[in-house]
């Protein structure tokens, strides 16, 4: 069953090359609502399995990449496509906000 990985200043690009699609909650520990967004992200990384990666990373402990896509409030969740930031949504959201990102991004299916 598929579910967010942790990722830190030391992976992240590697893990954005590890699928054409990555939603990146960047969040911390002591954030309340970062833990109230939780369980939606792994709702959504269950629902997206094989078409995105949900991959979480912890502010205080990564703060360079953090600061490289300008993550000022927390929760910020960056969708990226290609490796680029694509969409970003900033504060805790309800599940058919970071779905309408996903899905505009998806490839078509015939």
């Amino acid at each position: 069953m598929a579910k967010p990985i942790e990722v830190t200043d030391q992976n992240f690009d590697e893990t954005l090359g590890q699928h054409p699609l990555v939603l990146v909650d960047f969040w911390a520990e002591w954030c309340a609502p970062c833990r109230m967004i939780a369980p939606i992200l792994e709702e959504i990384a269950k629902e997206y399995e094989g078409k995105l990666l949900v991959a979480k990373l912890d502010v205080d402990e990564n703060p360079k990449t953090a600061m490289r896509y300008r993550v000022m409030s927390i929760p910020t969740v960056i969708l990226f496509k290609d490796g680029q930031p694509v969409e970003v949504l900033v504060g805790a959201q309800p599940k058919r906000n970071y779905q309408a990102k996903i899905e505009k991004h998806l490839p078509a299916t015939a």
